[in-house]
Formats: structure tokens, sequence, C-alpha cells
């Protein structure tokens, strides 16, 4: 059911009165134009949420990238939660996860081809891609979890909702889990709600887009989670396993992630037994948490693996604690996303669109024919920004 995972301390209500009253005198210096919000003349999509915990935004930012690489020069821009460096940094193929965080060393290690770089603030680190020696010429940056960063004017605003915790049944913080008032989801162009069980029923969607009470111009998409085959985090433990053959192995599910429960779900039915070894969001493993680790597989039942994420392998790949035993199995889930209700067509069509319509060789055709025109007012001499509402 959807917004089973919401837990309400109601208790905390007075506190997320005083927490919405800041975060809405906030949103209205912005929305005033009291503090600006820049615009920039590439194209920029952002992708985030309005609540605390996964909603899935590296698997969408992936499947944007898979969407826009081979037709465009695609950048990546990342907060870079809990890395280890100060500033911009682009990185490189040899670059560790440590300096660039788990997320985007993940996403440069799966697109090497991609640009991928971290600033805390999001306009400097447009600024210096588009300004870069060596990317200067990106045609469109992805802003990943920009949803709250409203320095940034981007073109296209998607928003995520967690089908397991809508934000329509959620409470502003510190009594629920909601960053802004429920509101701020005006701001999104598009709005998807993710990791839905595959199994929804047409009444069911129909349900859902009238609570999730949106505007016109936005668009609601629905999408779910598919895995694709196991993968060894380490090369001494053997090729890939697809799901279908973990047949009779008993499985330590480890995770490191804000919502690890739907994963759960899905592995159960592949699997002899599952136990799951949760960690809190980002996690850094230190020496006592490997040694829990390789103690739970030692006294799992044989034949046994441990199954763990993508960004969480990340974060482990470099451990020097971890047995041989545990090395030998350990493997990581790659996560994708479907398009539910055969959305992926109108979504694909709004993003590429968008791209093509802003993009730098469309300005640049653009401004050229205005300055044949030789208007009076000189406007063609001016970045234009389309918006993606005008699409």
């Amino acid at each position: 059911m959807e917004g089973n995972y919401i837990k309400i301390n109601w208790l905390l209500t007075p506190l997320s009165w005083l927490y919405g009253l800041a975060v809405s005198i906030r949103n209205l210096l912005f929305d005033t134009n009291v503090i600006e919000e820049k615009a920039y003349a590439i194209p920029v999509i952002a992708v985030g949420n309005i609540t605390v915990g996964g909603t899935g935004k590296t698997p969408h930012v992936e499947y944007l990238i898979r969407l826009l690489r081979n037709h465009f020069r695609v950048a990546v821009l990342s907060r870079g939660y809990k890395r280890k460096s100060r500033g911009f940094l682009l990185a490189k193929p040899e670059t560790p996860m440590q300096q660039l965080g788990d997320e985007p060393y993940q996403i440069k290690q799966k697109f090497p081809d991609v640009e991928v770089a971290v600033d805390k603030s999001r306009r400097e680190g447009i600024d210096k891609l588009t300004g870069g020696e060596h990317t200067h010429d990106v045609d469109v940056v992805l802003l990943d979890d920009a949803f709250q960063h409203r320095y940034v004017k981007p073109g296209v605003n998607i928003l995520l909702v967690d089908y397991h915790r809508l934000i329509i049944y959620d409470k502003l913080l510190p009594a629920g889990r909601l960053r802004e008032p429920l509101k701020a989801k005006n701001r999104a162009d598009i709005v998807i709600v993710t990791k839905c069980p595959g199994d929804l029923k047409p009444m069911e969607f129909r349900v859902l887009i009238k609570q999730m009470d949106l505007f016109p111009y936005q668009k609601l998409f629905f999408t779910t989670l598919e895995y694709d085959a196991l993968q060894p985090v380490f090369q001494d433990a053997g090729s890939a396993i697809p799901l279908s053959a973990i047949g009779d192995r008993h499985v330590l599910l480890l995770t490191g992630i804000a919502s690890p429960k739907q994963m759960a779900e899905d592995l159960e039915s592949h699997v002899a037994s599952l136990k799951p070894l949760t960690f809190g969001d980002h996690h850094n493993f230190r020496k006592k948490d490997i040694q829990r680790i390789n103690k739970m597989y030692a006294s799992l039942p044989q034949p046994a693996i441990i199954v763990t994420t993508e960004k969480d392998a990340a974060r482990l790949a470099d451990n020097k604690v971890l047995s041989d035993e545990v090395r030998r199995h350990l493997y990581a889930l790659p996560v994708r996303i479907r398009f539910m209700l055969e959305g992926d067509e109108m979504f694909n069509e709004n993003i590429i669109g968008y791209v093509r319509k802003n993009s730098r060789n469309s300005i640049l055709a653009k401004r050229k024919d205005d300055n044949k025109s030789k208007d009076s007012d000189n406007s063609g001499d001016r970045p234009r920004r389309i918006s993606f509402r005008d699409n």
C-alpha cells in the first residue's frame, strides 16, 4: 500500500510548524525575486525530492544519461555528499570514491564518457563546467539532488516521490520526513512516483493520479525498479549471476541506503532465505562494521552470497578488513528504472525535445536569425531561455 513506510511523530508537530515557517519564508524570498534564481543558456535538468531519504535519484539520473548521451555531451553535477574534498572537482577515471562521494563515483565508473563533477554550490559548479577547458562544450547539465537548491533555475525540474512514502501523507520535519511543505511540488515540471510495485492495477493508478493533484502544466509518471544480473565486487568473486539463477543460495542483504525495504521484498522470491543487515544512508563502513559483516556471513547456511547495492559496493571496494570468504561472495545488484503505463515514450520526447530546443546550436541559430533581422532593440544579442512549460 502506498505510504506504508511513513511514521509521524505527532509530539513534534509544533516544531514542524516552526520549521515550515522558516522554509516558507525562504521560498517566498525566491518567489518574489528578493533572492535571485540564475538561469543558464544551456539546458539544465534538476532531479530531486522534498523528502529526507532515498527516492531513487541515482537510477533516474542514470536513465537520463542513457537517454541523452548518444545525442548530446552530458555532464552530471552533484554536491558529492560526505566526500573528503572541497570546492569544485571534475572526476577522472582514477579519482577515488572518497574525493567524489559514492553516487558521483558510481556514475563515473558506469559512464566514463560522461563528465561528472561535484560542487556544493551548483551555480559555481555550472559556471566552471561551462567555462572549463575540457568541458566548455557540454550540451546539457544534469543536477543531482537539486530540487531545494533554488539558486539555480533549471529548465526542467523533476520531482521524485517514493510510492511507499507519498508526500501527500507525510508531514514536515521533524514530525515527518518532508523538507518542504507539500505545495513545493508545484515547482516541478515533471513528477515521478518511484518504486511502484510492478503489479499495480489501473484503479490504483487512477487513485494516485487524483491524490497527487497536479496542475495541467505538470506531467505525472510512474516507475518501478528492475534489476540486472548480480555483479562481483571483486575480481576473485567469479562471474555475474542472473537473479533467476540464485537458486538455493542464502543471501545476506547488506545495505547502507535510506529505503532498502523494496529491494528486500523484490529479492525474497528469488532466494532460499534472506537476512538483512541495514546501515544508515551513505554509511561509512568502519572496522567493527566489517567484522560484523564477516561474522554474519560465516553464520549463514551454505551456499551463501552477500548482495549489496552499487552505492555500498563503491564504499566497500577498497576495504582491507573484509575476509577472503566475503570478498569471494560479495555481489552488487545493479538497479534500473522502468516506466509504467508506457510512459517512457512521452517522457523521452519531453526531455529530448527540451534539450534540442535549448541546445547551443539552436540558440546560436536563433541569434543569427535575429541579427539578420536587425531588430532595433538588438534582442538577438541576448541569450534566450525557452521555458520547458512552453514545449
